[in-house]
C-alpha cells in the first residue's frame, strides 16, 4: 500500500476487487485524497475518452460547458479502473500516454494538465489471450501489471462467508427498519456449504432477500433458497 506502483487485481467477477482497491487506497499515503472508481464495461465506447480525460466547451456538439475527467478528479489520490480488459483498443494508447507522461489533455484542449495519481486496475478477463487476439496492448499490460494480485473466489475464503453474511444481514435490517435478525445454525452450515459461483455479489443478494422474506428474527435454512440455486 505504501508504494505508488500500478497494481492489477485479477479474479472472478464479484470477488470484491473494488473493495480491495479501496482498502489499498485507505491504507496508503493518498488516503485523504479522492478514490475514484470507473467501470469500463459500463460506459459506452464513444464516451470513455471524454469520461476519462474530460473535455472543453465546444469540443463536440453537446459540450455546452467544460468538464473535468476522472483523471483530474482523482488527482492526488487513486483511480480504480475496473474491467480494464473492456477498454476500447483506440483509447488504450491514450491511457498509456497519460500514465507514462503523468498528464492528460481534455478533448478540444490545446494544453495538457499534469496529474499525480495512483492507478489500480482490475479484470476478470484473460489479458494474455486478449493480447494474442490483438484486443489489448501489450505495452499497456506491462505498465498496469507492475504488481499483479490474484483475489481467490469466495469458495476458497470460507472464513469470510459468515462475516460478510452477518454484516450484510445487519445493514439490511437497518435499511428496511427490521429488528436485528440472525442465522440459524442450519442456515450458517448452508451458507458455508454452498459453492458461491457469483462470489460476494451473490452472497450479498442472497442475504438481502432472506432478510426481507424471513418470517421470524432467525433466518432458517429454507429461507436462503439456496437449494433452488444448486
Amino acid at each position: 500500500c505504501k508504494t505508488d506502483a500500478s497494481i492489477l487485481l485479477l479474479g472472478q467477477s464479484g470477488v470484491g476487487k473494488e473493495v480491495f482497491a479501496s482498502y489499498i487506497h485507505k491504507n496508503s499515503p493518498r488516503a485523504k485524497k479522492p478514490f475514484i472508481a470507473i467501470n469500463m464495461a459500463a460506459i459506452p465506447d464513444n464516451l470513455i475518452e471524454s469520461e476519462l480525460f474530460g473535455f472543453e466547451k465546444g469540443a463536440f456538439t453537446d459540450a455546452s460547458e467544460a468538464k473535468a475527467g476522472q483523471f483530474e478528479l482523482a488527482n492526488g489520490g487513486t483511480l480504480f479502473l475496473d474491467e480494464i480488459g473492456e477498454m476500447p483498443y483506440g483509447v488504450q494508447a491514450k491511457l498509456l500516454r497519460a500514465l507514462q507522461e503523468k498528464e492528460v489533455r481534455r478533448l478540444g484542449a490545446a494544453k495538457s494538465i499534469k496529474i499525480d495519481i495512483r492507478v489500480v486496475s482490475a479484470t476478470n478477463a484473460n489479458l494474455d489471450e486478449k493480447i494474442k487476439d490483438g484486443l489489448f496492448r501489450e505495452d499497456l499490460y506491462y505498465r498496469l501489471n507492475t504488481i499483479p494480485l490474484h483475489i481467490p473466489p469466495l469458495k476458497e475464503r470460507k472464513d469470510e462467508i459468515l462475516q460478510i453474511a452477518e454484516a450484510t444481514c445487519k445493514s439490511n435490517c437497518e435499511k428496511y427498519s427490521f429488528e436485528l435478525k440472525t442465522f440459524s445454525n442450519e442456515a450458517k452450515s448452508e451458507l458455508l456449504d454452498y459453492n458461491w459461483p457469483g462470489n460476494i455479489r451473490e452472497l450479498i443478494s442472497v442475504v438481502e432477500r432472506s432478510v426481507i422474506l424471513s418470517e421470524t428474527s432467525e433466518i432458517q435454512k429454507d429461507e436462503l433458497f439456496l437449494n433452488i440455486r444448486k
